[in-house]
């Protein structure tokens, strides 16, 4: 039925006087018919309405499993525009196909700001419709298929609906209400539910204001978006020779240095409870020193009589003192009942010279970079990293111009997790390497003539028990431990737990980070050589122990290496640090 839209506005009377001759039967009847047409269309414009409007709510399956939906996706649709939206708090981006405009859209709140993207449909991957057909929700669907960053994809839509959408804005949402998607024959959205009739009358369905921006910015910033970065030091010289002069007392936020500027430690407020992975990042490059270096980023433990920032500020002489069977004392190597000793992050070893001596060594066909980054996963240490903590970073040199780092912590969120850092335990044991070198700590030599004996407790009610253990050999002359392949180890108790060889054979895959180093005459470059546990430009990754059958109370724990002897005025030494890492049973 087609009503008149000016018979609704304007109905005639029923019953027309026509003078002369008196009632008209016809006109009558007429009139009536335009009366009944009116109150037709007042009663049809809600339903259409209505029948123009709807919801639909997607499942998943993977591998023909469902998936857990703690926050489902539905699409609403309104007015020529869809939204796609789930329940999970935080949601930062809104999603939106237009159909007036022939467009999808995203928005990303961050920072205060709003950032619009649009993509109109012409630019998405267009579909091959396939005669193939079957019925969902008790409504025909046919089917097609497109490519989408190589993944292959199957998708079933209607057009027996007055509704349009997709459950992903990239998946042919231009050729109706797609109820069903697989991507690569084993993941599944599909409509569990179609609900047609009026949605929330909010402003879900209003596209809203923002600064346009391009796929990549956009990209950019939602990742940014997504995880709290902690900036712990910028654009910071590590150097030696510096008159310093610190700010008074440990003062938060502001950057101390220490060892004749090779140490620097900066007390920073950290995120106090958090769920998900933290991950360490160190940027550096050369302002001037043309050698690999020892560096560490690291935390300094608190909480006991003395710690490793009592030594930074008064000396080394504060420190606990391990000593060894030749008689040699070691300052600060392991835990004792009223000291801690620092736990490293990152353990990195700068390239010969990267940025300083670019332009500086030139050879036809090799393009240096121009810094390195060094990054890793330290969410195993989440408990060292919450609240106000001291960070620092380390680089044993002797250049006046030294090096520039950055270091940053990234917290990336889980939502659906417990609080990790709560679940979390760490247990710092050992670190022989020597972060004040130039303030007299000693160089970890040791193994020469003893081994390393820490003595510690393991409270009732933690499982998951490893030994976080780094390792790197040092003595840069033939029959140094550098270049000489030594066993790793572990005693637990009396007993041997854990053996290993730490060495590195890839070594010249770095050979771009090291502009300044020596070549050979054999053609090899200095970088290129395999190292005990280490390459110049990179970092070295700690290696996990399990620890099954350690139960808690007191055990005696026991590195052991066989060093290599000094040789005139030449000396081999190791720096091994360690922790132990577990979870709390009862997930306190």
């Amino acid at each position: 039925m087609i009503v008149s839209l000016q018979a609704f506005l304007y109905p005639r009377l029923p019953v027309t006087f026509v003078r002369g001759k008196g009632f008209s039967f016809c006109t009558i009847m007429k009139k009536t018919l335009y009366l009944l047409q009116g109150i037709v269309f007042l009663l049809l414009v809600p339903l259409l309405a209505r029948g123009q409007q709807g919801t639909i709510t997607y499942g998943f399956k993977s591998n023909g499993k469902q998936v857990r939906q703690d926050h489902p996706l539905q699409l609403a649709y309104r007015d020529g525009v869809a939204s796609l939206s789930t329940s999970r708090k935080g949601q930062q981006v809104r999603q939106y196909i237009d159909y007036n405009q022939k467009a999808v859209f995203k928005y990303l709140s961050f920072k205060d700001s709003t950032y619009v993207l649009k993509t109109p449909f012409d630019s998405l991957a267009k579909a091959t419709l396939s005669r193939d057909t079957v019925t969902i929700l008790g409504y025909l669907c046919h089917k097609a298929h497109l490519v989408i960053r190589s993944n292959s994809i199957d998708v079933w839509y209607t057009d027996k609906l007055p509704l349009k959408g997709s459950p992903a804005l990239d998946i042919a949402p231009y050729l109706g209400l797609v109820l069903k998607v697989v991507r690569n024959g084993n993941f599944q959205m599909y409509a569990t539910n179609v609900r047609i009739g009026s949605v929330s009358a909010s402003p879900a369905l209003k596209l809203p204001s923002g600064q346009a921006v391009d796929a990549a910015t956009f990209q950019a910033l939602l990742i940014r978006s997504r995880y709290t970065t902690v900036n712990v030091f910028t654009d910071q010289k590590v150097n030696f020779g510096d008159s310093l002069v610190n700010p008074p007392g440990r003062q938060l936020n502001k950057v101390y240095r220490f060892s004749g500027g090779t140490v620097v430690l900066k007390k920073i407020g950290l995120p106090e409870h958090f769920n998900g992975h933290v991950f360490a990042t160190v940027h550096q490059y050369s302002n001037g020193d043309a050698y690999d270096r020892t560096g560490c980023a690291f935390v300094v433990p608190m909480g006991g009589k003395i710690s490793f920032l009592d030594a930074l500020q008064q000396g080394v002489g504060v420190l606990p003192v391990y000593k060894d069977r030749s008689g040699k004392d070691y300052q600060g190597i392991r835990r004792t009942v009223d000291y801690v000793p620092p736990v490293e992050l990152v353990r990195f070893f700068t390239p010969f010279g990267v940025g300083a001596y670019n332009d500086k060594v030139k050879i036809k066909g090799y393009h240096w970079a121009d810094s390195v980054t060094y990054s890793q996963d330290v969410t195993d240490l989440l408990p060292l990293l919450k609240g106000e903590a001291w960070l620092g970073v380390y680089i044993g040199n002797y250049d006046k111009k030294g090096h520039t780092v950055s270091l940053q912590l990234n917290y990336y969120p889980d939502h659906d997790s417990p609080d990790t850092a709560r679940k979390s335990w760490v247990l710092p044991l050992f670190n022989t390497l020597n972060i004040m070198e130039m303030s007299g700590q000693n160089y970890g030599r040791l193994f020469t003539t003893d081994s390393l004996k820490i003595r510690a407790f393991i409270p009732d009610g933690i499982g998951d028990l490893r030994l976080r253990y780094l390792s790197t050999g040092h003595g840069g002359w033939d029959e140094g431990d550098e270049f000489t392949p030594k066993e790793n180890t572990l005693l637990i108790d009396g007993k041997k737990v854990f053996s290993f060889v730490p060495w590195r054979s890839d070594c010249a895959t770095y050979r771009l980070e090291n502009p300044s180093s020596g070549n050979f005459g054999d053609g090899l470059s200095s970088s290129d050589l395999s190292r005990s546990g280490w390459c110049p430009g990179t970092t070295t990754n700690p290696l996990y122990i399990p620890l099954p059958r350690l139960t808690s109370g007191w055990h005696t724990f026991t590195i052991a290496i066989p060093e290599g002897k000094q040789q005139g005025s030449s000396f081999s030494f190791w720096n091994v640090s360690g922790c132990l890492t577990g979870t709390y049973k009862s997930g306190k």
